[in-house]
């Protein structure tokens, strides 16, 4: 049988197959890393995150020292900054952008990453000056102000979305954490606000406490196949109702893990972890995997497997998550200390 169709289409770029290489700087800051990634399959790559407060750092630092000397004589130019010190921060991940354009073959995505609306998205523009495929906004934020209401929280996110696109012509893809009151009217405004694409979800890297020491310390856990099912389900929730495409990120390590997330509605997948733990060879096997299930199940296609799982292809759209959590409720079989099986209704009411 003749070997299967990967490729897909994901914000207007045409990709081989939906193994896509996620934002991780580990993955994406060493040129010769992406040329493997490449090499190993990768259908895109999406750079590691170019922060807010980066960017912000840096505009201060450039206004501190244009500054210095202003009220000494004109002729005084030892006082003006030498430019190589401008060089720093975003303008060394704009020259890495440049060079990933010019030595990878296949899409490269830049990462913008904030909280806060501000004159920091304006190196957007800087972005798609210097060769971006299309951006990819990760809006990490971690609301504790008890007066910030939900509404107010939606329409900072909102007008962050609305300042980028303002700023540029590419494809614009939003990565966003699922702690909304109502993701699927969020993924509306967001849709109306210029996103081309969603990419769910982002991952919350909560740190630990040193109990000697007393520090509160970061721990960053890696994703295992159980953080599938947060995205599995919003992106079957959400596929064909907004014109926006959905990329799955978290829990991506198995051939059957894309399977998956592709008929749930995903347009692609993005792999970190399992990169992490096992190298670029990992993506080659992914394909493999993916080849071999597609070539077994007589697909000709990885888009015949878009949404045909999705709450749209389902005979009652209204009942989809609804019934979902009553059959998991009443099927569960747990084992009891004799080793026996039962439903879980009756070991409730015991």
């Amino acid at each position: 049988m003749t070997r299967p169709d990967l490729s897909v289409s994901y914000l207007g770029l045409e990709l081989r197959s939906p193994l896509v290489v996620g934002a991780a700087a580990p993955l994406s800051e060493d040129i010769d890393q992406l040329l493997r990634l490449e090499e190993a399959g990768a259908a895109a790559v999406v750079l590691h995150s170019l922060f807010e407060e980066q960017i912000e750092r840096d505009q201060l630092e450039l206004h501190r020292v244009t500054l210095q000397g202003a009220d000494s004589y004109g002729e005084a130019l030892s006082y003006f900054p030498e430019p190589s010190i401008f060089h720093v921060g975003h303008d060394l991940y704009l020259r890495h952008l440049e060079q990933a354009r010019s030595r990878l073959s296949v899409p490269v995505i830049a990462s913008l990453n904030g909280a806060h609306p501000g004159q920091w998205v304006q190196v957007a523009r800087r972005m798609e000056s210097a060769g971006a495929s299309a951006l990819e906004l990760n809006i990490y934020s971690v609301p504790t102000d008890p007066d910030l209401s939900s509404a107010a929280i939606e329409n900072q996110v909102l007008e962050i979305v609305a300042e980028v696109r303002a700023e540029v012509s590419l494809p614009l893809a939003v990565k966003l954490s699922p702690f909304f009151t109502n993701f699927g009217a969020m993924a509306k405004r967001l849709a109306a606000a210029g996103a081309d694409g969603l990419v769910l979800f982002n991952r919350f890297y909560q740190p630990d406490i040193d109990i000697e020491e007393l520090e509160v310390r970061p721990n960053l856990l890696l994703s295992t196949p159980h953080d599938l099912r947060l995205p599995l389900r919003w992106i079957a929730l959400l596929h064909g109702r907004h014109p926006v495409d959905l990329a799955a990120t978290g829990g991506v390590h198995r051939g059957t893990d894309v399977v998956r997330l592709l008929m749930a509605g995903a347009a692609i997948t993005q792999v970190v972890a399992a990169l992490l733990r096992h190298g670029p060879g990992r993506l080659t096997g992914l394909e493999e995997e993916l080849s071999q299930w597609l070539l077994e199940h007589e697909h000709a296609t990885a888009r015949e497997l878009i949404g045909c799982m999705s709450q749209q292809r389902c005979p009652d759209p209204s009942e989809y998550e609804r019934s979902q959590y009553m059959r998991a409720v009443q099927t569960f079989l747990p084992t009891d200390a004799a080793g026996a099986t039962s439903p879980l209704w009756t070991t409730l009411w015991r």
